[in-house]
């Protein structure tokens, strides 16, 4: 029997944050690696009137082929002990690392309303199969309706994150509740499996000179050093 088809992707485009990618592309290779999946980095824009983050929804083109699509950040530390998730979820279910509670930053219109699960997507970690398709499909509002649609919580607000850069946490947001998608969180699956196990460490309101110190601290702690350095 063949085995199925997986890509883990990631963003970069425009050469981001080299001493950050030093870090984290080696054990996003590893892991791509040890799930039998491809690795590929977006890397050309398609929507260059939307935010940088919005190409992530590429996937919804390139993922058609496969059985299993994993988007990671490239700011994103993977434990190389993390666990193939496919293995534990049903290709009706979209997996995210956590979620937030959508109507603390999303104004709802008639699909949140309607679906009332109130699910806020993460996305800097998620992981849909090619049923699940839908979950990458770009906006049929206009981006500046869109925007007005966002309010970043206080916290974000105080550090580096902007309105724009959430766009694609709420466009995933509002095709879950458009779409009617299932959603389960790695930490659910955790709970069930691995209690009290960590396998990611990721940030997103700090500078990149700060990210880079503390990652290299995660890496010592995790005594990755000769694992895949």
């Amino acid at each position: 029997m063949g085995g199925l088809k997986k890509t883990v992707f990631t963003l970069n485009i425009g050469n981001y944050a080299p001493d950050i990618c030093d870090i984290t592309y080696p054990l996003l290779k590893h892991y791509a690696k040890k799930i039998g999946a491809d690795f590929k980095v977006i890397d050309k824009r398609k929507f260059p009137d939307f935010p940088v983050v919005y190409e992530k929804l590429q996937i919804r083109e390139l993922g058609k082929e496969n059985d299993w699509n994993i988007y990671l950040d490239s700011d994103a530390l993977v434990h190389p002990e993390t666990p193939d998730w496919t293995n534990f979820i049903s290709k009706d279910t979209v997996l995210h690392n956590g979620t937030d509670f959508a109507n603390i930053r999303w104004r709802y219109d008639e699909y949140f309303r309607r679906d009332g699960r109130n699910i806020g997507s993460c996305n800097w970690n998620t992981t849909a199969s090619d049923w699940c398709l839908d979950l990458w499909t770009p906006l049929d509002i206009p981006l500046k309706e869109a925007l007005d649609n966002i309010y970043p919580s206080v916290n974000e607000v105080n550090t580096v994150v902007t309105t724009d850069h959430l766009i694609d946490d709420y466009t995933l947001s509002r095709n879950i509740a458009r779409y009617g998608l299932k959603v389960k969180t790695i930490g659910d699956l955790q709970k069930q499996l691995l209690p009290d196990s960590n396998f990611y460490w990721h940030i997103y309101t700090e500078t990149i000179q700060e990210k880079v110190k503390q990652m290299k601290e995660i890496v010592s702690q995790w005594k990755l050093e000769k694992y895949v350095f």
